[in-house]
């Protein structure tokens, strides 16, 4: 077997605990929308025996490295090259109508930092590429190169929540007049230039929030799963469970308002008596999100931003 990126899967016994009650002792069906290196699959698939997993990724890359690390699970694994937005496609070419469980783990795989040649890293000069699958769209080096200041600026804003995205775009803008932007380092030493001084001492590294934002659009993050929740929700047979690892604040509201919409009555006010159809179609697993305690965070970083939310369909989709 090949040599592979190290992947601690987040928050990996919560995940088994609130997958169980949905795939135990029986013959079940769980998609990984966000299939990574596969950690996550690979203790579910030893945890219940009769499990058939369909799991999707963008990155081929991924998909070659999660496939051989499930291999000894046999044809019990359907890998899929696909953005998780395609999990109704990816069903209907498998025969599939519903799933027992749904698993996100959503954001930049490990895999994906730790190759610095993605360009993903901002501790690392590299290509300015960011794809997630680098076999199609754009890269963040033709976002630099090719968006207006106004449109730079509406990126840092809403993918970055930058404070500083106008006076950023502006200046991205008048280096590639000089030169067009290719590696990260340019990029970093820019930013360490227009983000002032005070906000660089309290506010984490420079880099961090426009990395973020430039990611987001680069893939369309935030549109894919917008797209790809409620599509996940649908899937769910009655019984079945979606458990959701975010790691920024615009996944996690996504995720809260599609889960929490279909976990309260419909009924109009007033009704004395609430028919079957207004009753939620979920119901929640977890308080709000939760977070990962500080002994998970001190073995594995990347748990450090994690929110977790979770929810059981209680009743069919309308």
């Amino acid at each position: 077997m090949t040599d592979r990126p190290r992947h601690d899967p987040v928050l990996l016994e919560r995940v088994l605990e609130l997958l169980h009650p949905a795939l135990a002792d029986r013959p079940a069906v769980l998609v990984d929308a966000t299939l990574g290196l596969g950690g996550h699959s690979d203790a579910l698939l030893s945890a219940h025996p009769q499990l058939t997993l369909v799991g999707l990724d963008r990155d081929p890359n991924a998909l070659a490295l999660a496939g051989e690390r499930l291999a000894r699970h046999g044809d019990r694994v359907h890998l899929v090259h696909t953005v998780y937005d395609g999990l109704p496609d990816a069903l209907v070419d498998l025969g599939l109508s519903r799933v027992d469980g749904v698993l996100f783990d959503l954001g930049v795989s490990s895999m994906q930092l730790d190759v610095a040649e993605r360009g993903f890293a901002y501790a690392k000069d590299a290509p300015l590429d960011m794809r997630m699958d680098q076999t199609t769209g754009p890269t963040a080096a033709d976002v630099l190169n090719g968006y207006s200041t106004a449109d730079l600026a509406r990126v840092l804003r809403e993918y970055g929540e930058e404070r500083f995205a106008g006076r950023i775009a502006r200046a991205v803008v008048a280096e590639r007049d000089r030169e067009p932007f290719t590696t990260s380092a340019r990029l970093v030493e820019l930013l360490y230039d227009a983000v002032p001084a005070a906000s660089r001492r309290t506010g984490g590294h420079p880099a961090k929030r426009t990395f973020q934002a430039l990611r987001i659009e680069v893939n369309a993050e935030l549109d894919v799963l917008r797209r790809a929740v409620p599509a996940a929700l649908a899937a769910l047979a009655v019984g079945g469970r979606i458990v959701v690892e975010a790691y920024q604040s615009l996944e996690d509201r996504i995720v809260k308002r599609a889960i929490t919409d279909l976990a309260r009555s419909t009924a109009p006010h007033g009704l004395p008596v609430e028919l079957p159809e207004h009753a939620p179609q979920l119901r929640l697993l977890t308080r709000g999100a939760e977070v990962a305690d500080e002994t998970e965070v001190a073995a594995n970083p990347r748990a450090q931003s994690v929110r977790l939310r979770a929810a059981e369909r209680v009743r069919e989709a309308p």
